[in-house]
């Protein structure tokens, strides 16, 4: 989802608001590293782009679902999150400041892959599908969540 902003950086104290469900098929980039959560279902954006006396910010939360695998017990379940963000937006290289700006090369903001990487930002490094998870036998590797696995070992 590419929003056009160029008359917005333009004219001091214009605003745009937005509501919009980002589809699954726009979610699917990859971080730095390869890895590629699995969302359940499209993403929710709702938020501002502000210009106030120049500089131009953006607020936003996104509300998302995530398939996630237990670090413990290897099962896959799903896990809804609610975030907040924030952002200065710039026209161009040559005003960032502080190295924290987004820029908007041609005044245009591809909101789809910002969102994106602002959410893997805040998932969790270590993911457990519920805080009692039992892990899996270091015997013969059943999912304790399951039940005993009667090795001899009682774990």
């Amino acid at each position: 989802m590419i929003f056009q902003l160029k008359r917005l950086f333009d004219r001091v104290g214009d605003r745009k608001d937005f509501d919009i469900s980002v589809p699954l098929e726009e979610l699917g980039n990859a971080d730095a590293d390869g890895y590629s959560p699995s969302f359940n279902a499209p993403v929710s954006l709702k938020g501002q782009i502000v210009n106030r006396a120049g500089m131009v910010s953006l607020n936003y939360t996104a509300d998302f679902a995530v398939r996630l695998t237990c670090d413990r017990c290897l099962d896959e379940f799903v896990r809804e999150f609610s975030c907040a963000f924030e952002h200065i937006l710039v026209c161009d290289e040559s005003d960032v400041l502080t190295g924290d700006e987004v820029v908007c090369l041609g005044g245009e903001l591809d909101m789809s892959a910002l969102s994106v990487s602002d959410m893997l930002a805040e998932l969790p490094t270590r993911n457990l599908c519920r805080d009692d998870c039992k892990g899996l036998c270091p015997e013969c590797g059943k999912n304790l969540n399951h039940g005993e696995c009667g090795c001899k070992a009682a774990y």
